[in-house]
């Protein structure tokens, strides 16, 4: 059977109708609609992943590590183009997990406890979580680092190979990828889940408990670094200086770009211009904001806070603190790590497909090597393959209408799709946007709606606003002012670099982008997760607009 003949839809599935969905906390690692070739690697490794993060610490049996046959069985499906997360499936892992509650788990996501949600308790599971969790928590740091420790240079080997490769080499090394990412995608996951978020909520219940100002809170929980990121700046600012090439740059950060979460998106190693944009930028920032020197302010601040939190407990409590805080300076890092990984293999991928799309091209089975991404890793390796063309115009057509438009947050059963009309504009009647305090402290500063492929309009001291981050925004972040989001959480992308920066931040605000505009002046608060809007920009006509929130 061809394709063309096949049912299947690579991004849509169906659901049972008792089954609870919810985009909250996948929209910054999917954003938008992906391609069948994205979707076709990611899905796969994070079930496997998050799977696999469960069944170290107990809560899941290890022979449920493994993508279900069934689509409504997945914690993580499709529909409209749109990654989601099965709620019942999280709901159930909570009710093994000591300290967490299926019905905590379901307001997290669904914002409230619907009648038919699973929310029993069980302890059938809880002697096997007593002995796997310790051991998966004390050995999660040394493990992250072992796996991670050899992709970079897997990472370079075969980029600089992918040009020359022929179609069964470039196949070779997609499925290398394919092979690679997934691994790195249970990593990510372990790392998350094991080691980064137990830790995180036992700092914010401890400094929640002490007797510190906001200042020494952000810098307690902004302090524990976000290592590859902020050597990303470094690298940037090097380079506005020409203390390193472009070369040097690329071989260390090229992986990063617009978008670089999807597998057809440019990044850096294939389109450098909007490096050396951002290497003028830096190049025109006084020697005094020097990112290093930061850094180290930053460090300083981070140990003067900690002695601070030490000294406002009781005798009794300290020791338990003082531990509390080694293992954060251990393993909050480690979110980074596992990530640079897994976008380094989502590279290979990219590069390894592009190169097929190319040859594929070549012998007119493709009109534009760029189709390439309109299939999946297991329908590419059927390649060349007759009715390509065809495919490629339908699939073409479905993510077209996919974008034109929008899903709910959260749904039960099968989402019901609403059209996308006219272009939203900013709300002129509102004063404020609200969302939740992600990084403390206050600044003023004009509004910039923007997505990472505007990077180039960015102006220091800029507010930069947008739906949702990722590791390539480091880069822009360096030179804001604050940051607001509309989507994300305490432990989001965006969340964590700006505190690792000291920029103000405010995420989860759901509509920032439609209801603020370039040019406006805003006040932004991430330490009471406030925006006022203090002065409004000029409305630019519709026929000028340029980007969303303009």
């Amino acid at each position: 059977m061809t394709l063309i003949d096949s049912p299947r839809d690579p991004l849509h599935s169906p659901s049972d109708p008792d089954t609870f969905w919810s985009t909250t906390n996948v929209g910054e690692a999917f954003p938008g609609v992906v391609t069948p070739l994205s979707w076709s690697l990611c899905a796969p490794g994070v079930e496997v992943g998050i799977r696999d993060s469960y069944a170290r610490v107990g809560a899941l049996p290890r022979r449920e590590v493994r993508v279900p046959d069934r689509a409504e069985d997945r914690l993580i499906s499709v529909f409209h183009g749109r990654g989601a997360l099965n709620v019942n499936f999280f709901c159930r892992m909570g009710a093994h997990l000591p300290g967490s509650t299926p019905d905590a788990i379901a307001r997290q996501f669904l914002g409230e406890l619907p009648a038919s949600i699973p929310v029993r308790s069980t302890r059938r599971r809880r002697p096997v979580v007593a002995v796997k969790m310790p051991h998966a928590q004390a050995t999660i740091r040394a493990d992250v680092l072992r796996r991670t420790a050899p992709v970079k240079d897997w990472w370079r080997q075969w980029t600089l190979r992918l040009d020359t490769l022929d179609l069964a080499g470039s196949l070779a090394a997609l499925l290398d990828a394919r092979a690679m990412f997934t691994e790195m995608l249970r990593v990510q996951a372990a790392g998350l889940f094991v080691g980064v978020q137990p830790v995180y909520d036992r700092l914010t219940a401890l400094v929640e408990r002490a007797d510190l100002t906001p200042e020494q809170v952000n810098a307690v929980v902004g302090g524990q670094g976000e290592h590859a990121e902020t050597d990303l700046i470094h690298d940037l600012w090097q380079l506005g200086r020409d203390r390193i090439t472009l070369a040097d740059f690329l071989a260390e950060h090229g992986y990063h770009g617009p978008h670089e979460g999807e597998a057809s998106s440019r990044v850096w190693r294939e389109d450098p211009a909007p490096v050396l944009k951002l290497a003028e930028q830096y190049a025109t920032l006084d020697e005094q904001a020097n990112p290093a020197d930061a850094a180290a302010r930053r460090a300083g601040e981070r140990v003067a806070a900690e002695r601070a939190l030490i000294a406002s407990l009781p005798p009794l409590r300290r020791p338990a603190a003082r531990f509390v805080l080694s293992l954060a300076a251990a393993r909050i890092p480690l979110r980074g790590v596992a990530k640079a990984a897994f976008l380094q293999a989502l590279d290979v991928a990219r590069g390894s497909a592009r190169r097929m799309g190319t040859l594929l091209a070549d012998l007119e089975v493709l009109a534009d090597p760029e189709d390439v991404f309109s299939f999946t890793v297991d329908e590419l390796t059927a390649m060349p393959m007759a009715g390509a063309r065809s495919i490629v115009g339908e699939r073409r057509a479905r993510r077209e209408a996919f974008l034109a438009t929008e899903l709910p947050s959260c749904w039960r059963g099968n989402p019901v799709p609403v059209e996308v009309g006219a272009p939203r504009r900013a709300d002129g009647g509102r004063g404020s946007v609200q969302g939740i305090a992600a990084s403390g402290g206050v600044a003023e500063g004009t509004v910039r709606v923007l997505d990472s492929t505007t990077f180039a309009e960015v102006r220091p001291g800029d507010v930069l606003v947008c739906e949702t981050t990722d590791p390539s925004w480091a880069s822009v972040l360096f030179l804001s002012g604050a940051l607001v989001v509309d989507v994300g959480g305490l432990l989001s992308h965006a969340a964590v670099v700006a505190r690792e920066l000291g920029v103000p931040c405010v995420v989860g605000t759901g509509d920032g982008t439609t209801a603020l505009r370039t040019g406006d002046r805003v006040r932004v608060d991430g330490t009471t997760g406030s925006v006022e809007i203090l002065s409004r920009a000029e409305p630019v006509p519709a026929g000028e607009r340029k980007g969303r929130g303009e």
